[in-house]
């Protein structure tokens, strides 16, 4: 069925149509938010979480762009919000990512990835990956990032810089 005429009826609040949009776009949702959080359990949460504001936002939506652009962006929103809030609750104690885990999620969700560039990433401190996930993978400007995460754009450049920095060391390592 064609998806415009798949949006028009989830608009109107067809949980079928709605079913048949979240089978259709669901993997490259769970791709972004795993790469965001380098963690199986909080990304699957979070795709859960976009879905939910999708339905809740649907009826609003205009159609300016695609389907697929705005899934894409309400999926940013929700990471960002949420690990803002994570770090406003955590104190020092940061847990490492669970690599392992991360990577056969990795491979299952983007069987193309190249796994020794996405443990790389999921090394990296917290706002550092966001910035090279939106920069270098997701295509978003320095400008736009800032806009995003409530930084200064010079700090958006320099956390790309640190980022790139750091994943080189842990391939060439």
């Amino acid at each position: 069925m064609e998806t415009d005429l798949l949006v028009e009826r989830a608009k109107r609040r067809d949980h079928v149509a709605f079913e048949a949009l979240y089978r259709a776009h669901y993997r490259r949702v769970y791709a972004l938010t795993l790469r965001m959080t380098c963690d199986v359990s909080r990304a699957e949460e979070l795709t859960q979480e976009v879905f939910v504001r999708a339905w809740e936002a649907l009826p609003g939506f205009r159609a300016d762009s695609k389907l697929g652009t705005w899934l894409h962006t309400v999926a940013v929103r929700t990471c960002l919000n949420e690990s803002r809030a994570t770090r406003r609750r955590e104190t020092r104690f940061r847990s490492s990512p669970d690599i392992d885990s991360y990577t056969v999620a990795a491979k299952r969700a983007m069987p193309d990835t190249n796994l020794d560039l996405e443990r790389a990433l999921a090394g990296l401190p917290p706002r550092a990956r966001e910035v090279a996930v939106l920069f270098d993978i997701y295509g978003y400007r320095h400008e736009e990032i800032a806009g995003m995460l409530g930084i200064a754009e010079g700090t958006s450049k320099a956390q790309l810089h640190k980022a790139r920095r750091l994943m080189r060391e842990a391939l060439d390592g």
